[in-house]
């Protein structure tokens, strides 16, 4: 069978599935769940969904995922609708792919490997090209099973396996392990230079405020309304993946660094969370994080839980001041919206903004400046003698307020925020 992908000309006619498996314990509607990977899918260039449903599950099948019965009926349809690629939004096993490919005549994704699939596709920097390699590999990796030794074709067939990283169609554990040896060595030299860069910053005395939030929540459009930037800003899930980076000044005319990161979603595949933890530093860098939320969004709760527990996997210290962000509030209807901005004006750690108009913007700037000028204290630190890297990184910072040597080392006074602390705990 032709690869339908390689033909530029002829959209691939996709069919997406979401499984809801009876015992699941998944915050998320079925139906919602499967909106998600739709707008997954059309994030993809060139791809045509020409169907989807939800699959109810009393159990997986351990082959096929799918009951033999389900399995004939969805053979009949995608056949009726010339279906080149299935799309499942979950996990499907290597044996699982492998049997539903056979007996269905098209390619097939889950979940992780489609997300990989978007990442390979908007990865524009030297080191977001070669992380999305490394987290490529370690997915290819897994789909080696043991009769498999050299595989009868690519697997996927748009990003990371046709563009950066691409492998052998032969290739074995062994070929994939040396690769990912070699990606380490060069994304080692790449945040070498880019920790240089950070260094730097660090010695210049300017906050940094981090974007958080989910995919599609509106951070690169407010990142634009408030650098005055053009990041690219649509309606779609990942339109911008490698992090930006912009000074701003706030209305007092003090500057902070602005750092607008990749969008968090439910499920994010491990690979990704591991190879983006480098990109996502920033955030650990930040003095001030704005979660970002599309509080128009019918599950903006359970999407705002997902990026707490990414966050928090990230290993973001509970002292770094946040700052909940609720945008688009232009999308509500005006009964909800009245409701919410009581709630706003309630609660010092929210603000309602509309990013799209800049409704609210002034007051989110008023709270930035209130929240990095409140969140400092004072503490009493002391460093042996042999602590000369952390003493010399507490003047780099600016902290210090006080210092004595004694017999044993340093005793000093600082002055700083929740971060500083955290990043000097890390040293």
């Amino acid at each position: 069978m032709s690869d339908p992908v390689t033909h530029a000309d002829k959209p691939t006619r996709a069919y997406v599935l979401h499984p809801d498996l009876k015992n699941s314990d998944a915050r998320r509607e079925p139906g919602l769940r499967l909106a998600e990977a739709v707008s997954l899918a059309a994030a993809l260039p060139n791809l045509d969904v020409v169907g989807e449903e939800v699959v109810r599950l009393p159990k997986p099948h351990a082959g096929h995922l799918f009951g033999s019965g389900k399995v004939e009926e969805l053979k009949q349809r995608m056949r009726a609708l010339d279906v080149d690629l299935v799309l499942i939004d979950g996990p499907v096993s290597p044996v699982q792919q492998r049997n539903l490919e056979k007996l269905w005549g098209v390619k097939l994704l889950d979940r992780t490997g489609l997300i990989l699939e978007i990442f390979a596709d908007r990865a524009r920097t030297r080191e977001g090209v070669l992380q999305v390699e490394l987290a490529a590999l370690s997915y290819q990796r897994t789909r080696l099973v043991r009769a498999w030794t050299h595989l009868e074709r690519q697997r996927g067939g748009f990003g990371f396996v046709g563009g950066p990283g691409e492998t052998q169609i032969e290739a074995d554990r062994r070929a994939i392990d040396d690769q990912v040896i070699r990606i380490r060595r060069q994304l080692s030299k790449v945040v070498r230079t880019r920790e240089l860069h950070r260094a730097a910053r660090r010695k210049v005395p300017f906050p940094i405020v981090a974007l958080v939030g989910y995919t599609n929540a509106g951070k690169s459009t407010l990142f634009n309304r408030m650098t005055g930037a053009d990041v690219l800003a649509k309606d779609m899930l990942f339109a911008t993946l490698d992090p930006t980076m912009r000074g701003i000044t706030l209305p007092s005319g003090r500057k902070v660094i602005l750092s607008d990161t990749v969008g968090f979603i439910s499920d994010l595949p491990h690979e990704l969370v591991a190879a983006f933890r480098a990109t996502l530093e920033e955030v650990l860098e930040a003095d001030l994080i704005l979660h970002v939320r599309d509080i128009s969004h019918p599950e903006t709760e359970e999407q705002a839980e997902d990026v707490g527990e990414i966050l928090e996997s990230l290993g973001v210290d509970e002292d770094v001041p946040l700052i909940e962000v609720w945008n688009k509030i232009d999308a509500l209807s005006p009964p909800l919206r009245e409701a919410l901005l009581v709630q706003d004006a309630r609660r010092a750690d929210i603000q309602a903004v509309s990013a799209l108009t800049g409704e609210g913007f002034e007051a989110l700037l008023a709270a930035i400046e209130t929240r990095l000028g409140e969140e400092r204290h004072d503490e009493v630190l002391h460093l042996g003698f042999d602590k000369g890297r952390e003493r010399a990184w507490l003047h780099e910072q600016n902290v210090v307020r006080a210092e004595t040597e004694g017999k044993d080392g340093w005793e000093i006074q600082v002055n700083w925020s929740g971060s500083q602390r955290h990043r000097f705990r890390a040293l």
